[in-house]
Parts: structure tokens; sequence; C-alpha cells
């Protein structure tokens, strides 16, 4: 009688193609699993967790972040608790920060090692929804077999990544499913769910970066992603999101070195800066006082006959 093919040895066969990487990216997932970091898929050694030191000091350097992402995180649990799933939120490093499970899964999922301060990273824990999801920066679904770890293949994953406002890698959003009877078609349900809200913790998070700022929300050929731009008050792009440095041709990573808005985004500035500023506080000073040009000469400290002159340089005599 044939010997059924264990999931180990489907691993390990498929690491040892010269070509299984280059046409499957779970393959490369599992390649760079056993030949980079010198995992076996047969372990069946829990995560690794973070001593409680060292993770109340995780919790602390991302409690901003973490604010910011809470009620979002309530808002995904709500859509997808009732069916066997819990909402992780982790950290660059895959390090669960925080999660959202119902109590009669908790068991189920703290026995996969999904608990606060366990450590998801491909390095330690090879092809999985957080780890690969942060390796490759990118939205994906690891089902069930997908998993480098025999004893993962009972879970379905869908994950999304979360970019920092300087552009890096921030953490990774994940729905993690309890059901055997998951299907992949429900997985992509789920999968546009996780993105959205991933989408929806960055754009929060960057504006919270940026309080002062003007945001703007800025045109690109990628709708799934946050594509913000901070204007400071004088006018210089000071802020921008991953997908609007793509967009833009702006650095990858990092601060950005101050840019006016205009140039970035295309508009002209008009005969000078100085000109538009200058036209834009007289037009404030005539708003406030209601077209009153005397009443808005006062507020602007110059005489009546001075704002006439200047109303006319600007080409605002009609008003």
């Amino acid at each position: 009688m044939e010997r059924k093919t264990s999931h180990a040895d489907r691993v390990l066969e498929a690491t040892s193609s010269a070509s299984a990487a280059a046409r499957s990216q779970i393959a490369a997932s599992w390649h760079r699993s056993v030949q980079k970091h010198g995992l076996d898929p047969n372990n069946h050694r829990a995560p690794d967790k973070l001593e409680q030191a060292e993770f109340r000091s995780r919790i602390a350097a991302n409690e901003q972040f973490m604010m910011v992402a809470a009620p979002r995180l309530d808002g995904l649990y709500s859509l997808v608790g009732r069916s066997g799933c819990a909402v992780l939120l982790t950290d660059a490093d895959g390090v669960i920060l925080d999660k959202r499970m119902a109590d009669a899964d908790t068991s189920t999922f703290e026995r996969w090692g999904l608990s606060t301060g366990a450590i998801w990273s491909e390095e330690r824990e090879g092809t999985n929804g957080i780890g690969t999801c942060l390796t490759e920066c990118r939205r994906l679904i690891i089902h069930q077999d997908d998993h480098f770890h025999a004893r993962n293949t009972g879970m379905s994953c869908m994950d999304a990544p979360i970019f920092g406002p300087n552009g890096q890698i921030l953490a990774a959003l994940d729905v993690s499913s309890a059901r055997v009877d998951q299907t992949e078609a429900f997985n992509r349900l789920i999968a546009a769910q996780v993105n959205q809200t991933a989408r929806a913790i960055e754009e929060a998070n960057f504006r919270a970066a940026f309080p002062s700022a003007r945001i703007i929300v800025a045109d690109s050929d990628n709708n799934e992603a946050a594509t913000l731009l901070a204007i400071d008050e004088d006018d210089l792009v000071v802020g921008a999101t991953r997908e609007a440095r793509r967009a833009f041709d702006l650095a990858t990573t990092g601060p950005l070195k101050a840019r006016p808005a205009s140039d970035i985004l295309g508009r002209k500035d008009g005969p000078s800066g100085f000109e538009r500023a200058d036209r834009a506080a007289v037009l404030r000073a005539l708003a406030r006082a209601d077209g009153n040009v005397s009443q808005a000469a006062r507020q602007l400290g110059v005489g009546r006959a001075t704002l006439y002159r200047r109303m006319r340089r600007l080409g605002l005599n009609d008003i």
C-alpha cells in the first residue's frame, strides 16, 4: 500500500525543487523557511513569546498606534467574530500586540499560539499569514496546508500590511479562522474586509502623526492603498503615505524633505507665491468684513486707499 504523503514531505519536496519557488509564492516562502531560516516543518513546538517586561515595552512604544487601531479592530471583529475568527494586530516583528476573539474559541487559538506576546515572524514560524505578510509587504491568504509548519495546517489566515507615516512596514492585520470547513471563497471575502480595515488604520494613524497639517487625499492608480499627503501651514508637503510616496516619486521611506505642494501636485503658483498669499489674506479680510472695504482695511492694519490699490494690483477691484 502506498504511504500517504505528509504535509512535511510535500513542503520539503517543494523546497528541493529548483523551479517550484519561481512558480509559486507559497513555495518561495517555504524555500525561505528551510534554506534561509533553517526551520523544520515537523517542528511541533509552540511559537516563542516575549517576556512580560519586553512585551510591555512593545506596547508602550506602540501606544498611539494601538489607540488609533482599537475601534477599527472592534469593527472588523463585529463582522467576522461570530464565524469562528480571531482578529489580531502585530508589530513589524510579528509580535501579537492586540487581539479580538470569542471566549469559546480562545483556548483553541491559544493552543495554536495566537496570544498576545507570541512571535509570528516568518523567520521563527515559517510560512504563515502574519510573518509572510510582513516579509513580502503584501496582502495575502495562507489557507490551511499553505502553512509551513504541519501544526498550523488547521488554520486559515487572511492578512494585510499596515505601513507607518515614514513609509516603512509597521504592522500586520490578521484574521485567523478556527473552522476546519473554512472555504477559500469565504477566505477571499474576509480578506477584502481585512485589507479595507488595514487601510483605514493606516490612514487614521497617518492623520494622527500630522495633527496640525492639512491632509490631502491624492489620486493613485492603486485604489486599495491609502494615498495621503500632509501639507503644513506654509503649503509644504511634510508627510506622505507609502502609496503617495510611490505615486509622486518621493523618498520611499524616512522623513520627507519639505517640498511645495504645488510642485508635487502639478499646480501653478501664479505670478508669485507671495502674491498668491497676499491675495488670500485680502480675500479673507473682505469675507470677514462682509465686503466692507474700510472694515477690511482696519483688520489688515492699512489705510482704505492702500487696500484699494492692493486690490487693483491683485485683480480684485470688481469685488
